[in-house]
């Protein structure tokens, strides 16, 4: 065969195996769209339709498009992967808050996972009941699960994490609420992630149980704020030993000089654990920080990794989606 001949069957030969590779990576097990072009018009449904303990990923994608349902993803749907077509226009949204009817915290979410090994790709979980109390965007009982770039829109009480035998992962994430938007008793870490701030108030609240070595991790996070917000703690101890840690995080001018407030429980300053590492921004200034919060040292800091915080007895990594 002549050379020219040979070089260009080589080149559409590999061309033909990129483009398999490619479509192989573009199928979706399960499809939701609004318009009646995919699998499904409601996440709802495809959850249903995924099979129960299933040991290899299951991907429902969600095309663009604001879906109004309260989801939950029970126990038994291991395993399962939201990923939406882009994070601005796949939204999951709901209106519920407690005090709605019988509706209370921990029953106002939009999504609630409870099944292990979940993950999220492109997504924002809405609450969009408003300035009106306790109103869950995103509520998680399930452990390993890991969430990347995706949006936490709401008020108070925008995420839940918890029972306090669980693990999240977020990555390139934002998150936006009023008063501890950001709580429970779970293992977490938000890495590169912007947390907004929409009034003065707190951000976070953990409840890390007594046990746990870790509780909330910022790392390379931004710490912003609506115009109206200039007078914002990083946390209070929603129970005592709550443990919240930020690193390398830069802090708008936002940030109160205390820092950290109590809850007016002056026992918890026993034992909380709340503390800082390379903070950076106008909010920075650690030497005006409550005598009882913390200024990691450089060796002290080295404990806060990922895979530290996340491991586990299983030795758990995030990994990709």
């Amino acid at each position: 065969m002549n050379f020219k001949y040979l070089l260009v069957f080589l080149l559409l030969f590999i061309s033909s195996l990129s483009l398999k590779v490619q479509a192989k990576k573009t199928v979706h097990d399960i499809v939701v769209a609004q318009d009646g072009s995919g699998t499904y018009k409601t996440v709802s449904e495809a959850i249903a339709a995924a099979p129960a303990l299933s040991k290899k990923r299951i991907v429902i994608y969600i095309k663009a498009g604001t879906y109004k349902e309260k989801i939950v993803l029970p126990e038994d749907k291991i395993n399962i992967t939201f990923l939406g077509e882009n994070k601005a226009n796949t939204i999951l949204t709901y209106d519920d808050y407690s005090g709605k009817g019988d509706i209370n915290t921990f029953t106002s979410y939009t999504v609630k996972i409870v099944s292990n090994d979940f993950r999220a790709e492109n997504i924002t979980f809405e609450n969009s009941a408003g300035p009106v109390g306790q109103a869950v965007a995103l509520h998680v009982e399930a452990d390993r699960c890991v969430f990347l770039n995706c949006r936490l829109i709401g008020n108070q009480d925008t995420y839940y994490g918890g029972p306090d035998y669980t693990r999240q992962y977020f990555k390139n994430c934002y998150i936006e609420g009023t008063t501890d938007f950001i709580f429970g008793p779970t293992v977490a870490v938000f890495e590169d992630c912007i947390i907004y701030s929409k009034k003065n108030s707190y951000i976070t609240a953990a409840s890390t149980p007594q046990d746990k070595p870790f509780g909330y991790v910022f790392r390379n996070c931004k710490l912003t704020a609506s115009p109206e917000a200039t007078k914002v703690y990083l946390g209070r101890p929603w129970r005592n030993y709550a443990k919240t840690v930020f690193l390398n995080t830069e802090m708008g001018a936002h940030i109160l000089p205390a820092g950290w407030h109590n809850w007016k429980k002056p026992e918890a300053e026993k034992t909380i654990f709340y503390a800082e590492y390379n903070s950076s921004g106008p909010g920075s200034k650690t030497g005006s920080r409550v005598g009882w919060a913390h200024v990691l040292t450089k060796q002290e800091a080295k404990k806060y990794k990922v895979k530290s915080v996340l491991a586990g007895s299983d030795k758990w990594k995030p990994g990709k989606i």
